[in-house]
Formats: structure tokens, sequence, C-alpha cells
């Protein structure tokens, strides 16, 4: 004789019904506050100024200024009785640079409490003059010992190296690093403004180089 598997319960098949239902209720909540909390996490202000950070990171190297100078200095030599003399203007144009890899998370003060974020800045750094070849114009004076000696090469390299040096003193003039440094501060503060502003975070963002004192 063959037996016939019966059925289960009504009743029972409701209740397995209703547990299924309830599991899968509770996985759409558990999925919905998730979801809630990672899109609550993305526009959380130390979230946004992290991924600020290491966008700034990879840029690797900000330009916020770049000045021309003019160098003019006089190179002289005496030999055998003679002297020689040259002098040379020597046009460059200097970038100021600010090292953006050295920017590290401690550098990021984040006030909660006042909704405010203070970046430390590297200090700021010059490029090597760009000399401006075509614009160079040279005076000679002292033409004998100039072509029967080896006394024009000679200043010519002391005129080159003084004219590089004195490009870089004239960088460093307090009027163009003041005016380098607020550049660089101007697009920092608003590298980091930006991206709170965009996540509906209204943020006071100060940036200040390391050897520049608080406040």
């Amino acid at each position: 004789m063959t037996t016939t598997p019966s059925a289960p319960p009504p009743r029972l098949t409701g209740r397995l019904i209703l547990l299924v239902a309830a599991a899968m209720l509770l996985l759409a909540v558990w999925w919905a506050v998730s979801a809630w909390r990672d899109w609550e996490k993305g526009y959380d202000p130390e979230t946004v100024v992290a991924a600020s950070l290491q966008g700034l990171q990879e840029q690797n190297v900000l330009v916020p200024f770049t000045a021309r100078y003019v160098a003019v200095v006089t190179s002289t030599q005496s030999r055998m009785g003679l002297s020689a003399k040259k002098t040379l203007i020597m046009p460059g144009t200097v970038r100021y640079e600010v090292d953006l890899g050295k920017l590290k998370q401690s550098d990021l003060d984040w006030d909660a409490a006042n909704n405010a974020l203070t970046v430390t800045l590297p200090p700021l750094r010059l490029a090597r003059p760009e000399i401006d070849i075509d614009a160079i114009s040279e005076f000679r004076d002292g033409t004998i010992l100039l072509t029967l000696t080896d006394a024009e090469a000679s200043l010519d390299a002391a005129n080159r190296k003084a004219a590089q040096d004195e490009l870089i003193k004239q960088a460093k003039g307090p009027t163009p690093m003041r005016l380098a440094e607020g550049a660089a501060r101007a697009a920092i503060e608003q590298s980091f403004a930006m991206p709170l502003k965009a996540a509906g975070i209204e943020a006071k963002v100060t940036a200040r180089f390391a050897d520049t004192p608080a406040g």
C-alpha cells in the first residue's frame, strides 16, 4: 500500500510565510539603515576633508604664484696690468611652490564645535629660475685682456652664478613672498571649502604655513 505524504497543516504554512516575510523585512530595514549610515558618512565633514586631502596629495605640487625678475651683475678681472669687465642683464621667472606630498592628515585640525578647519602647510619653496635666454644682454670692456686670455670665460661663469643668486634674492623679498604665501593660502582654502560646501557643510577654512606663528 502506497502512502502519500500529507501536506503541512495550513496553520504551520502560514507561520512559515510570516517568518520568511519578517526575516525579509528585517533584512530590508538593516540594508536601509546601512545605506543611510553610508550616505550620512559620505557627507561627514571629516570624510569630505580626508577626500580633499587625498586629491591635493595626488596633485603633488601647487604653483600658486610666479614672478619675473631681472638681474644685473658685473664681474671684473685684472691681469698683466690690464683689466676687463663684463656686465650681464639676465631676466628670469621664478615659480613659488607648495609640496602637497608633504601635507598629512595631522596637518588638518577640524573644530567640530565651530565648523572650522585649519590647514598647516609646509614652507613655501622656490624653484630654480627659468632664464629667458632670448632677452639676455651683455656689455664688455677691456677687449685686449678678453681677447688674449680666458678672462671672458671666467667672467661669464661668475656673472651667470651671480645672476642666478640675484634672481633668487629678489624672489625672496618680503613683498613677493607675502604675495606668494597669500595666493597659496587662498588656493588651499578654496580646495577644502568648495567640497565642504558642495556637501552642504558651511565651514570656515584657514590655511597657514608651518613656519608662521598661529593667529
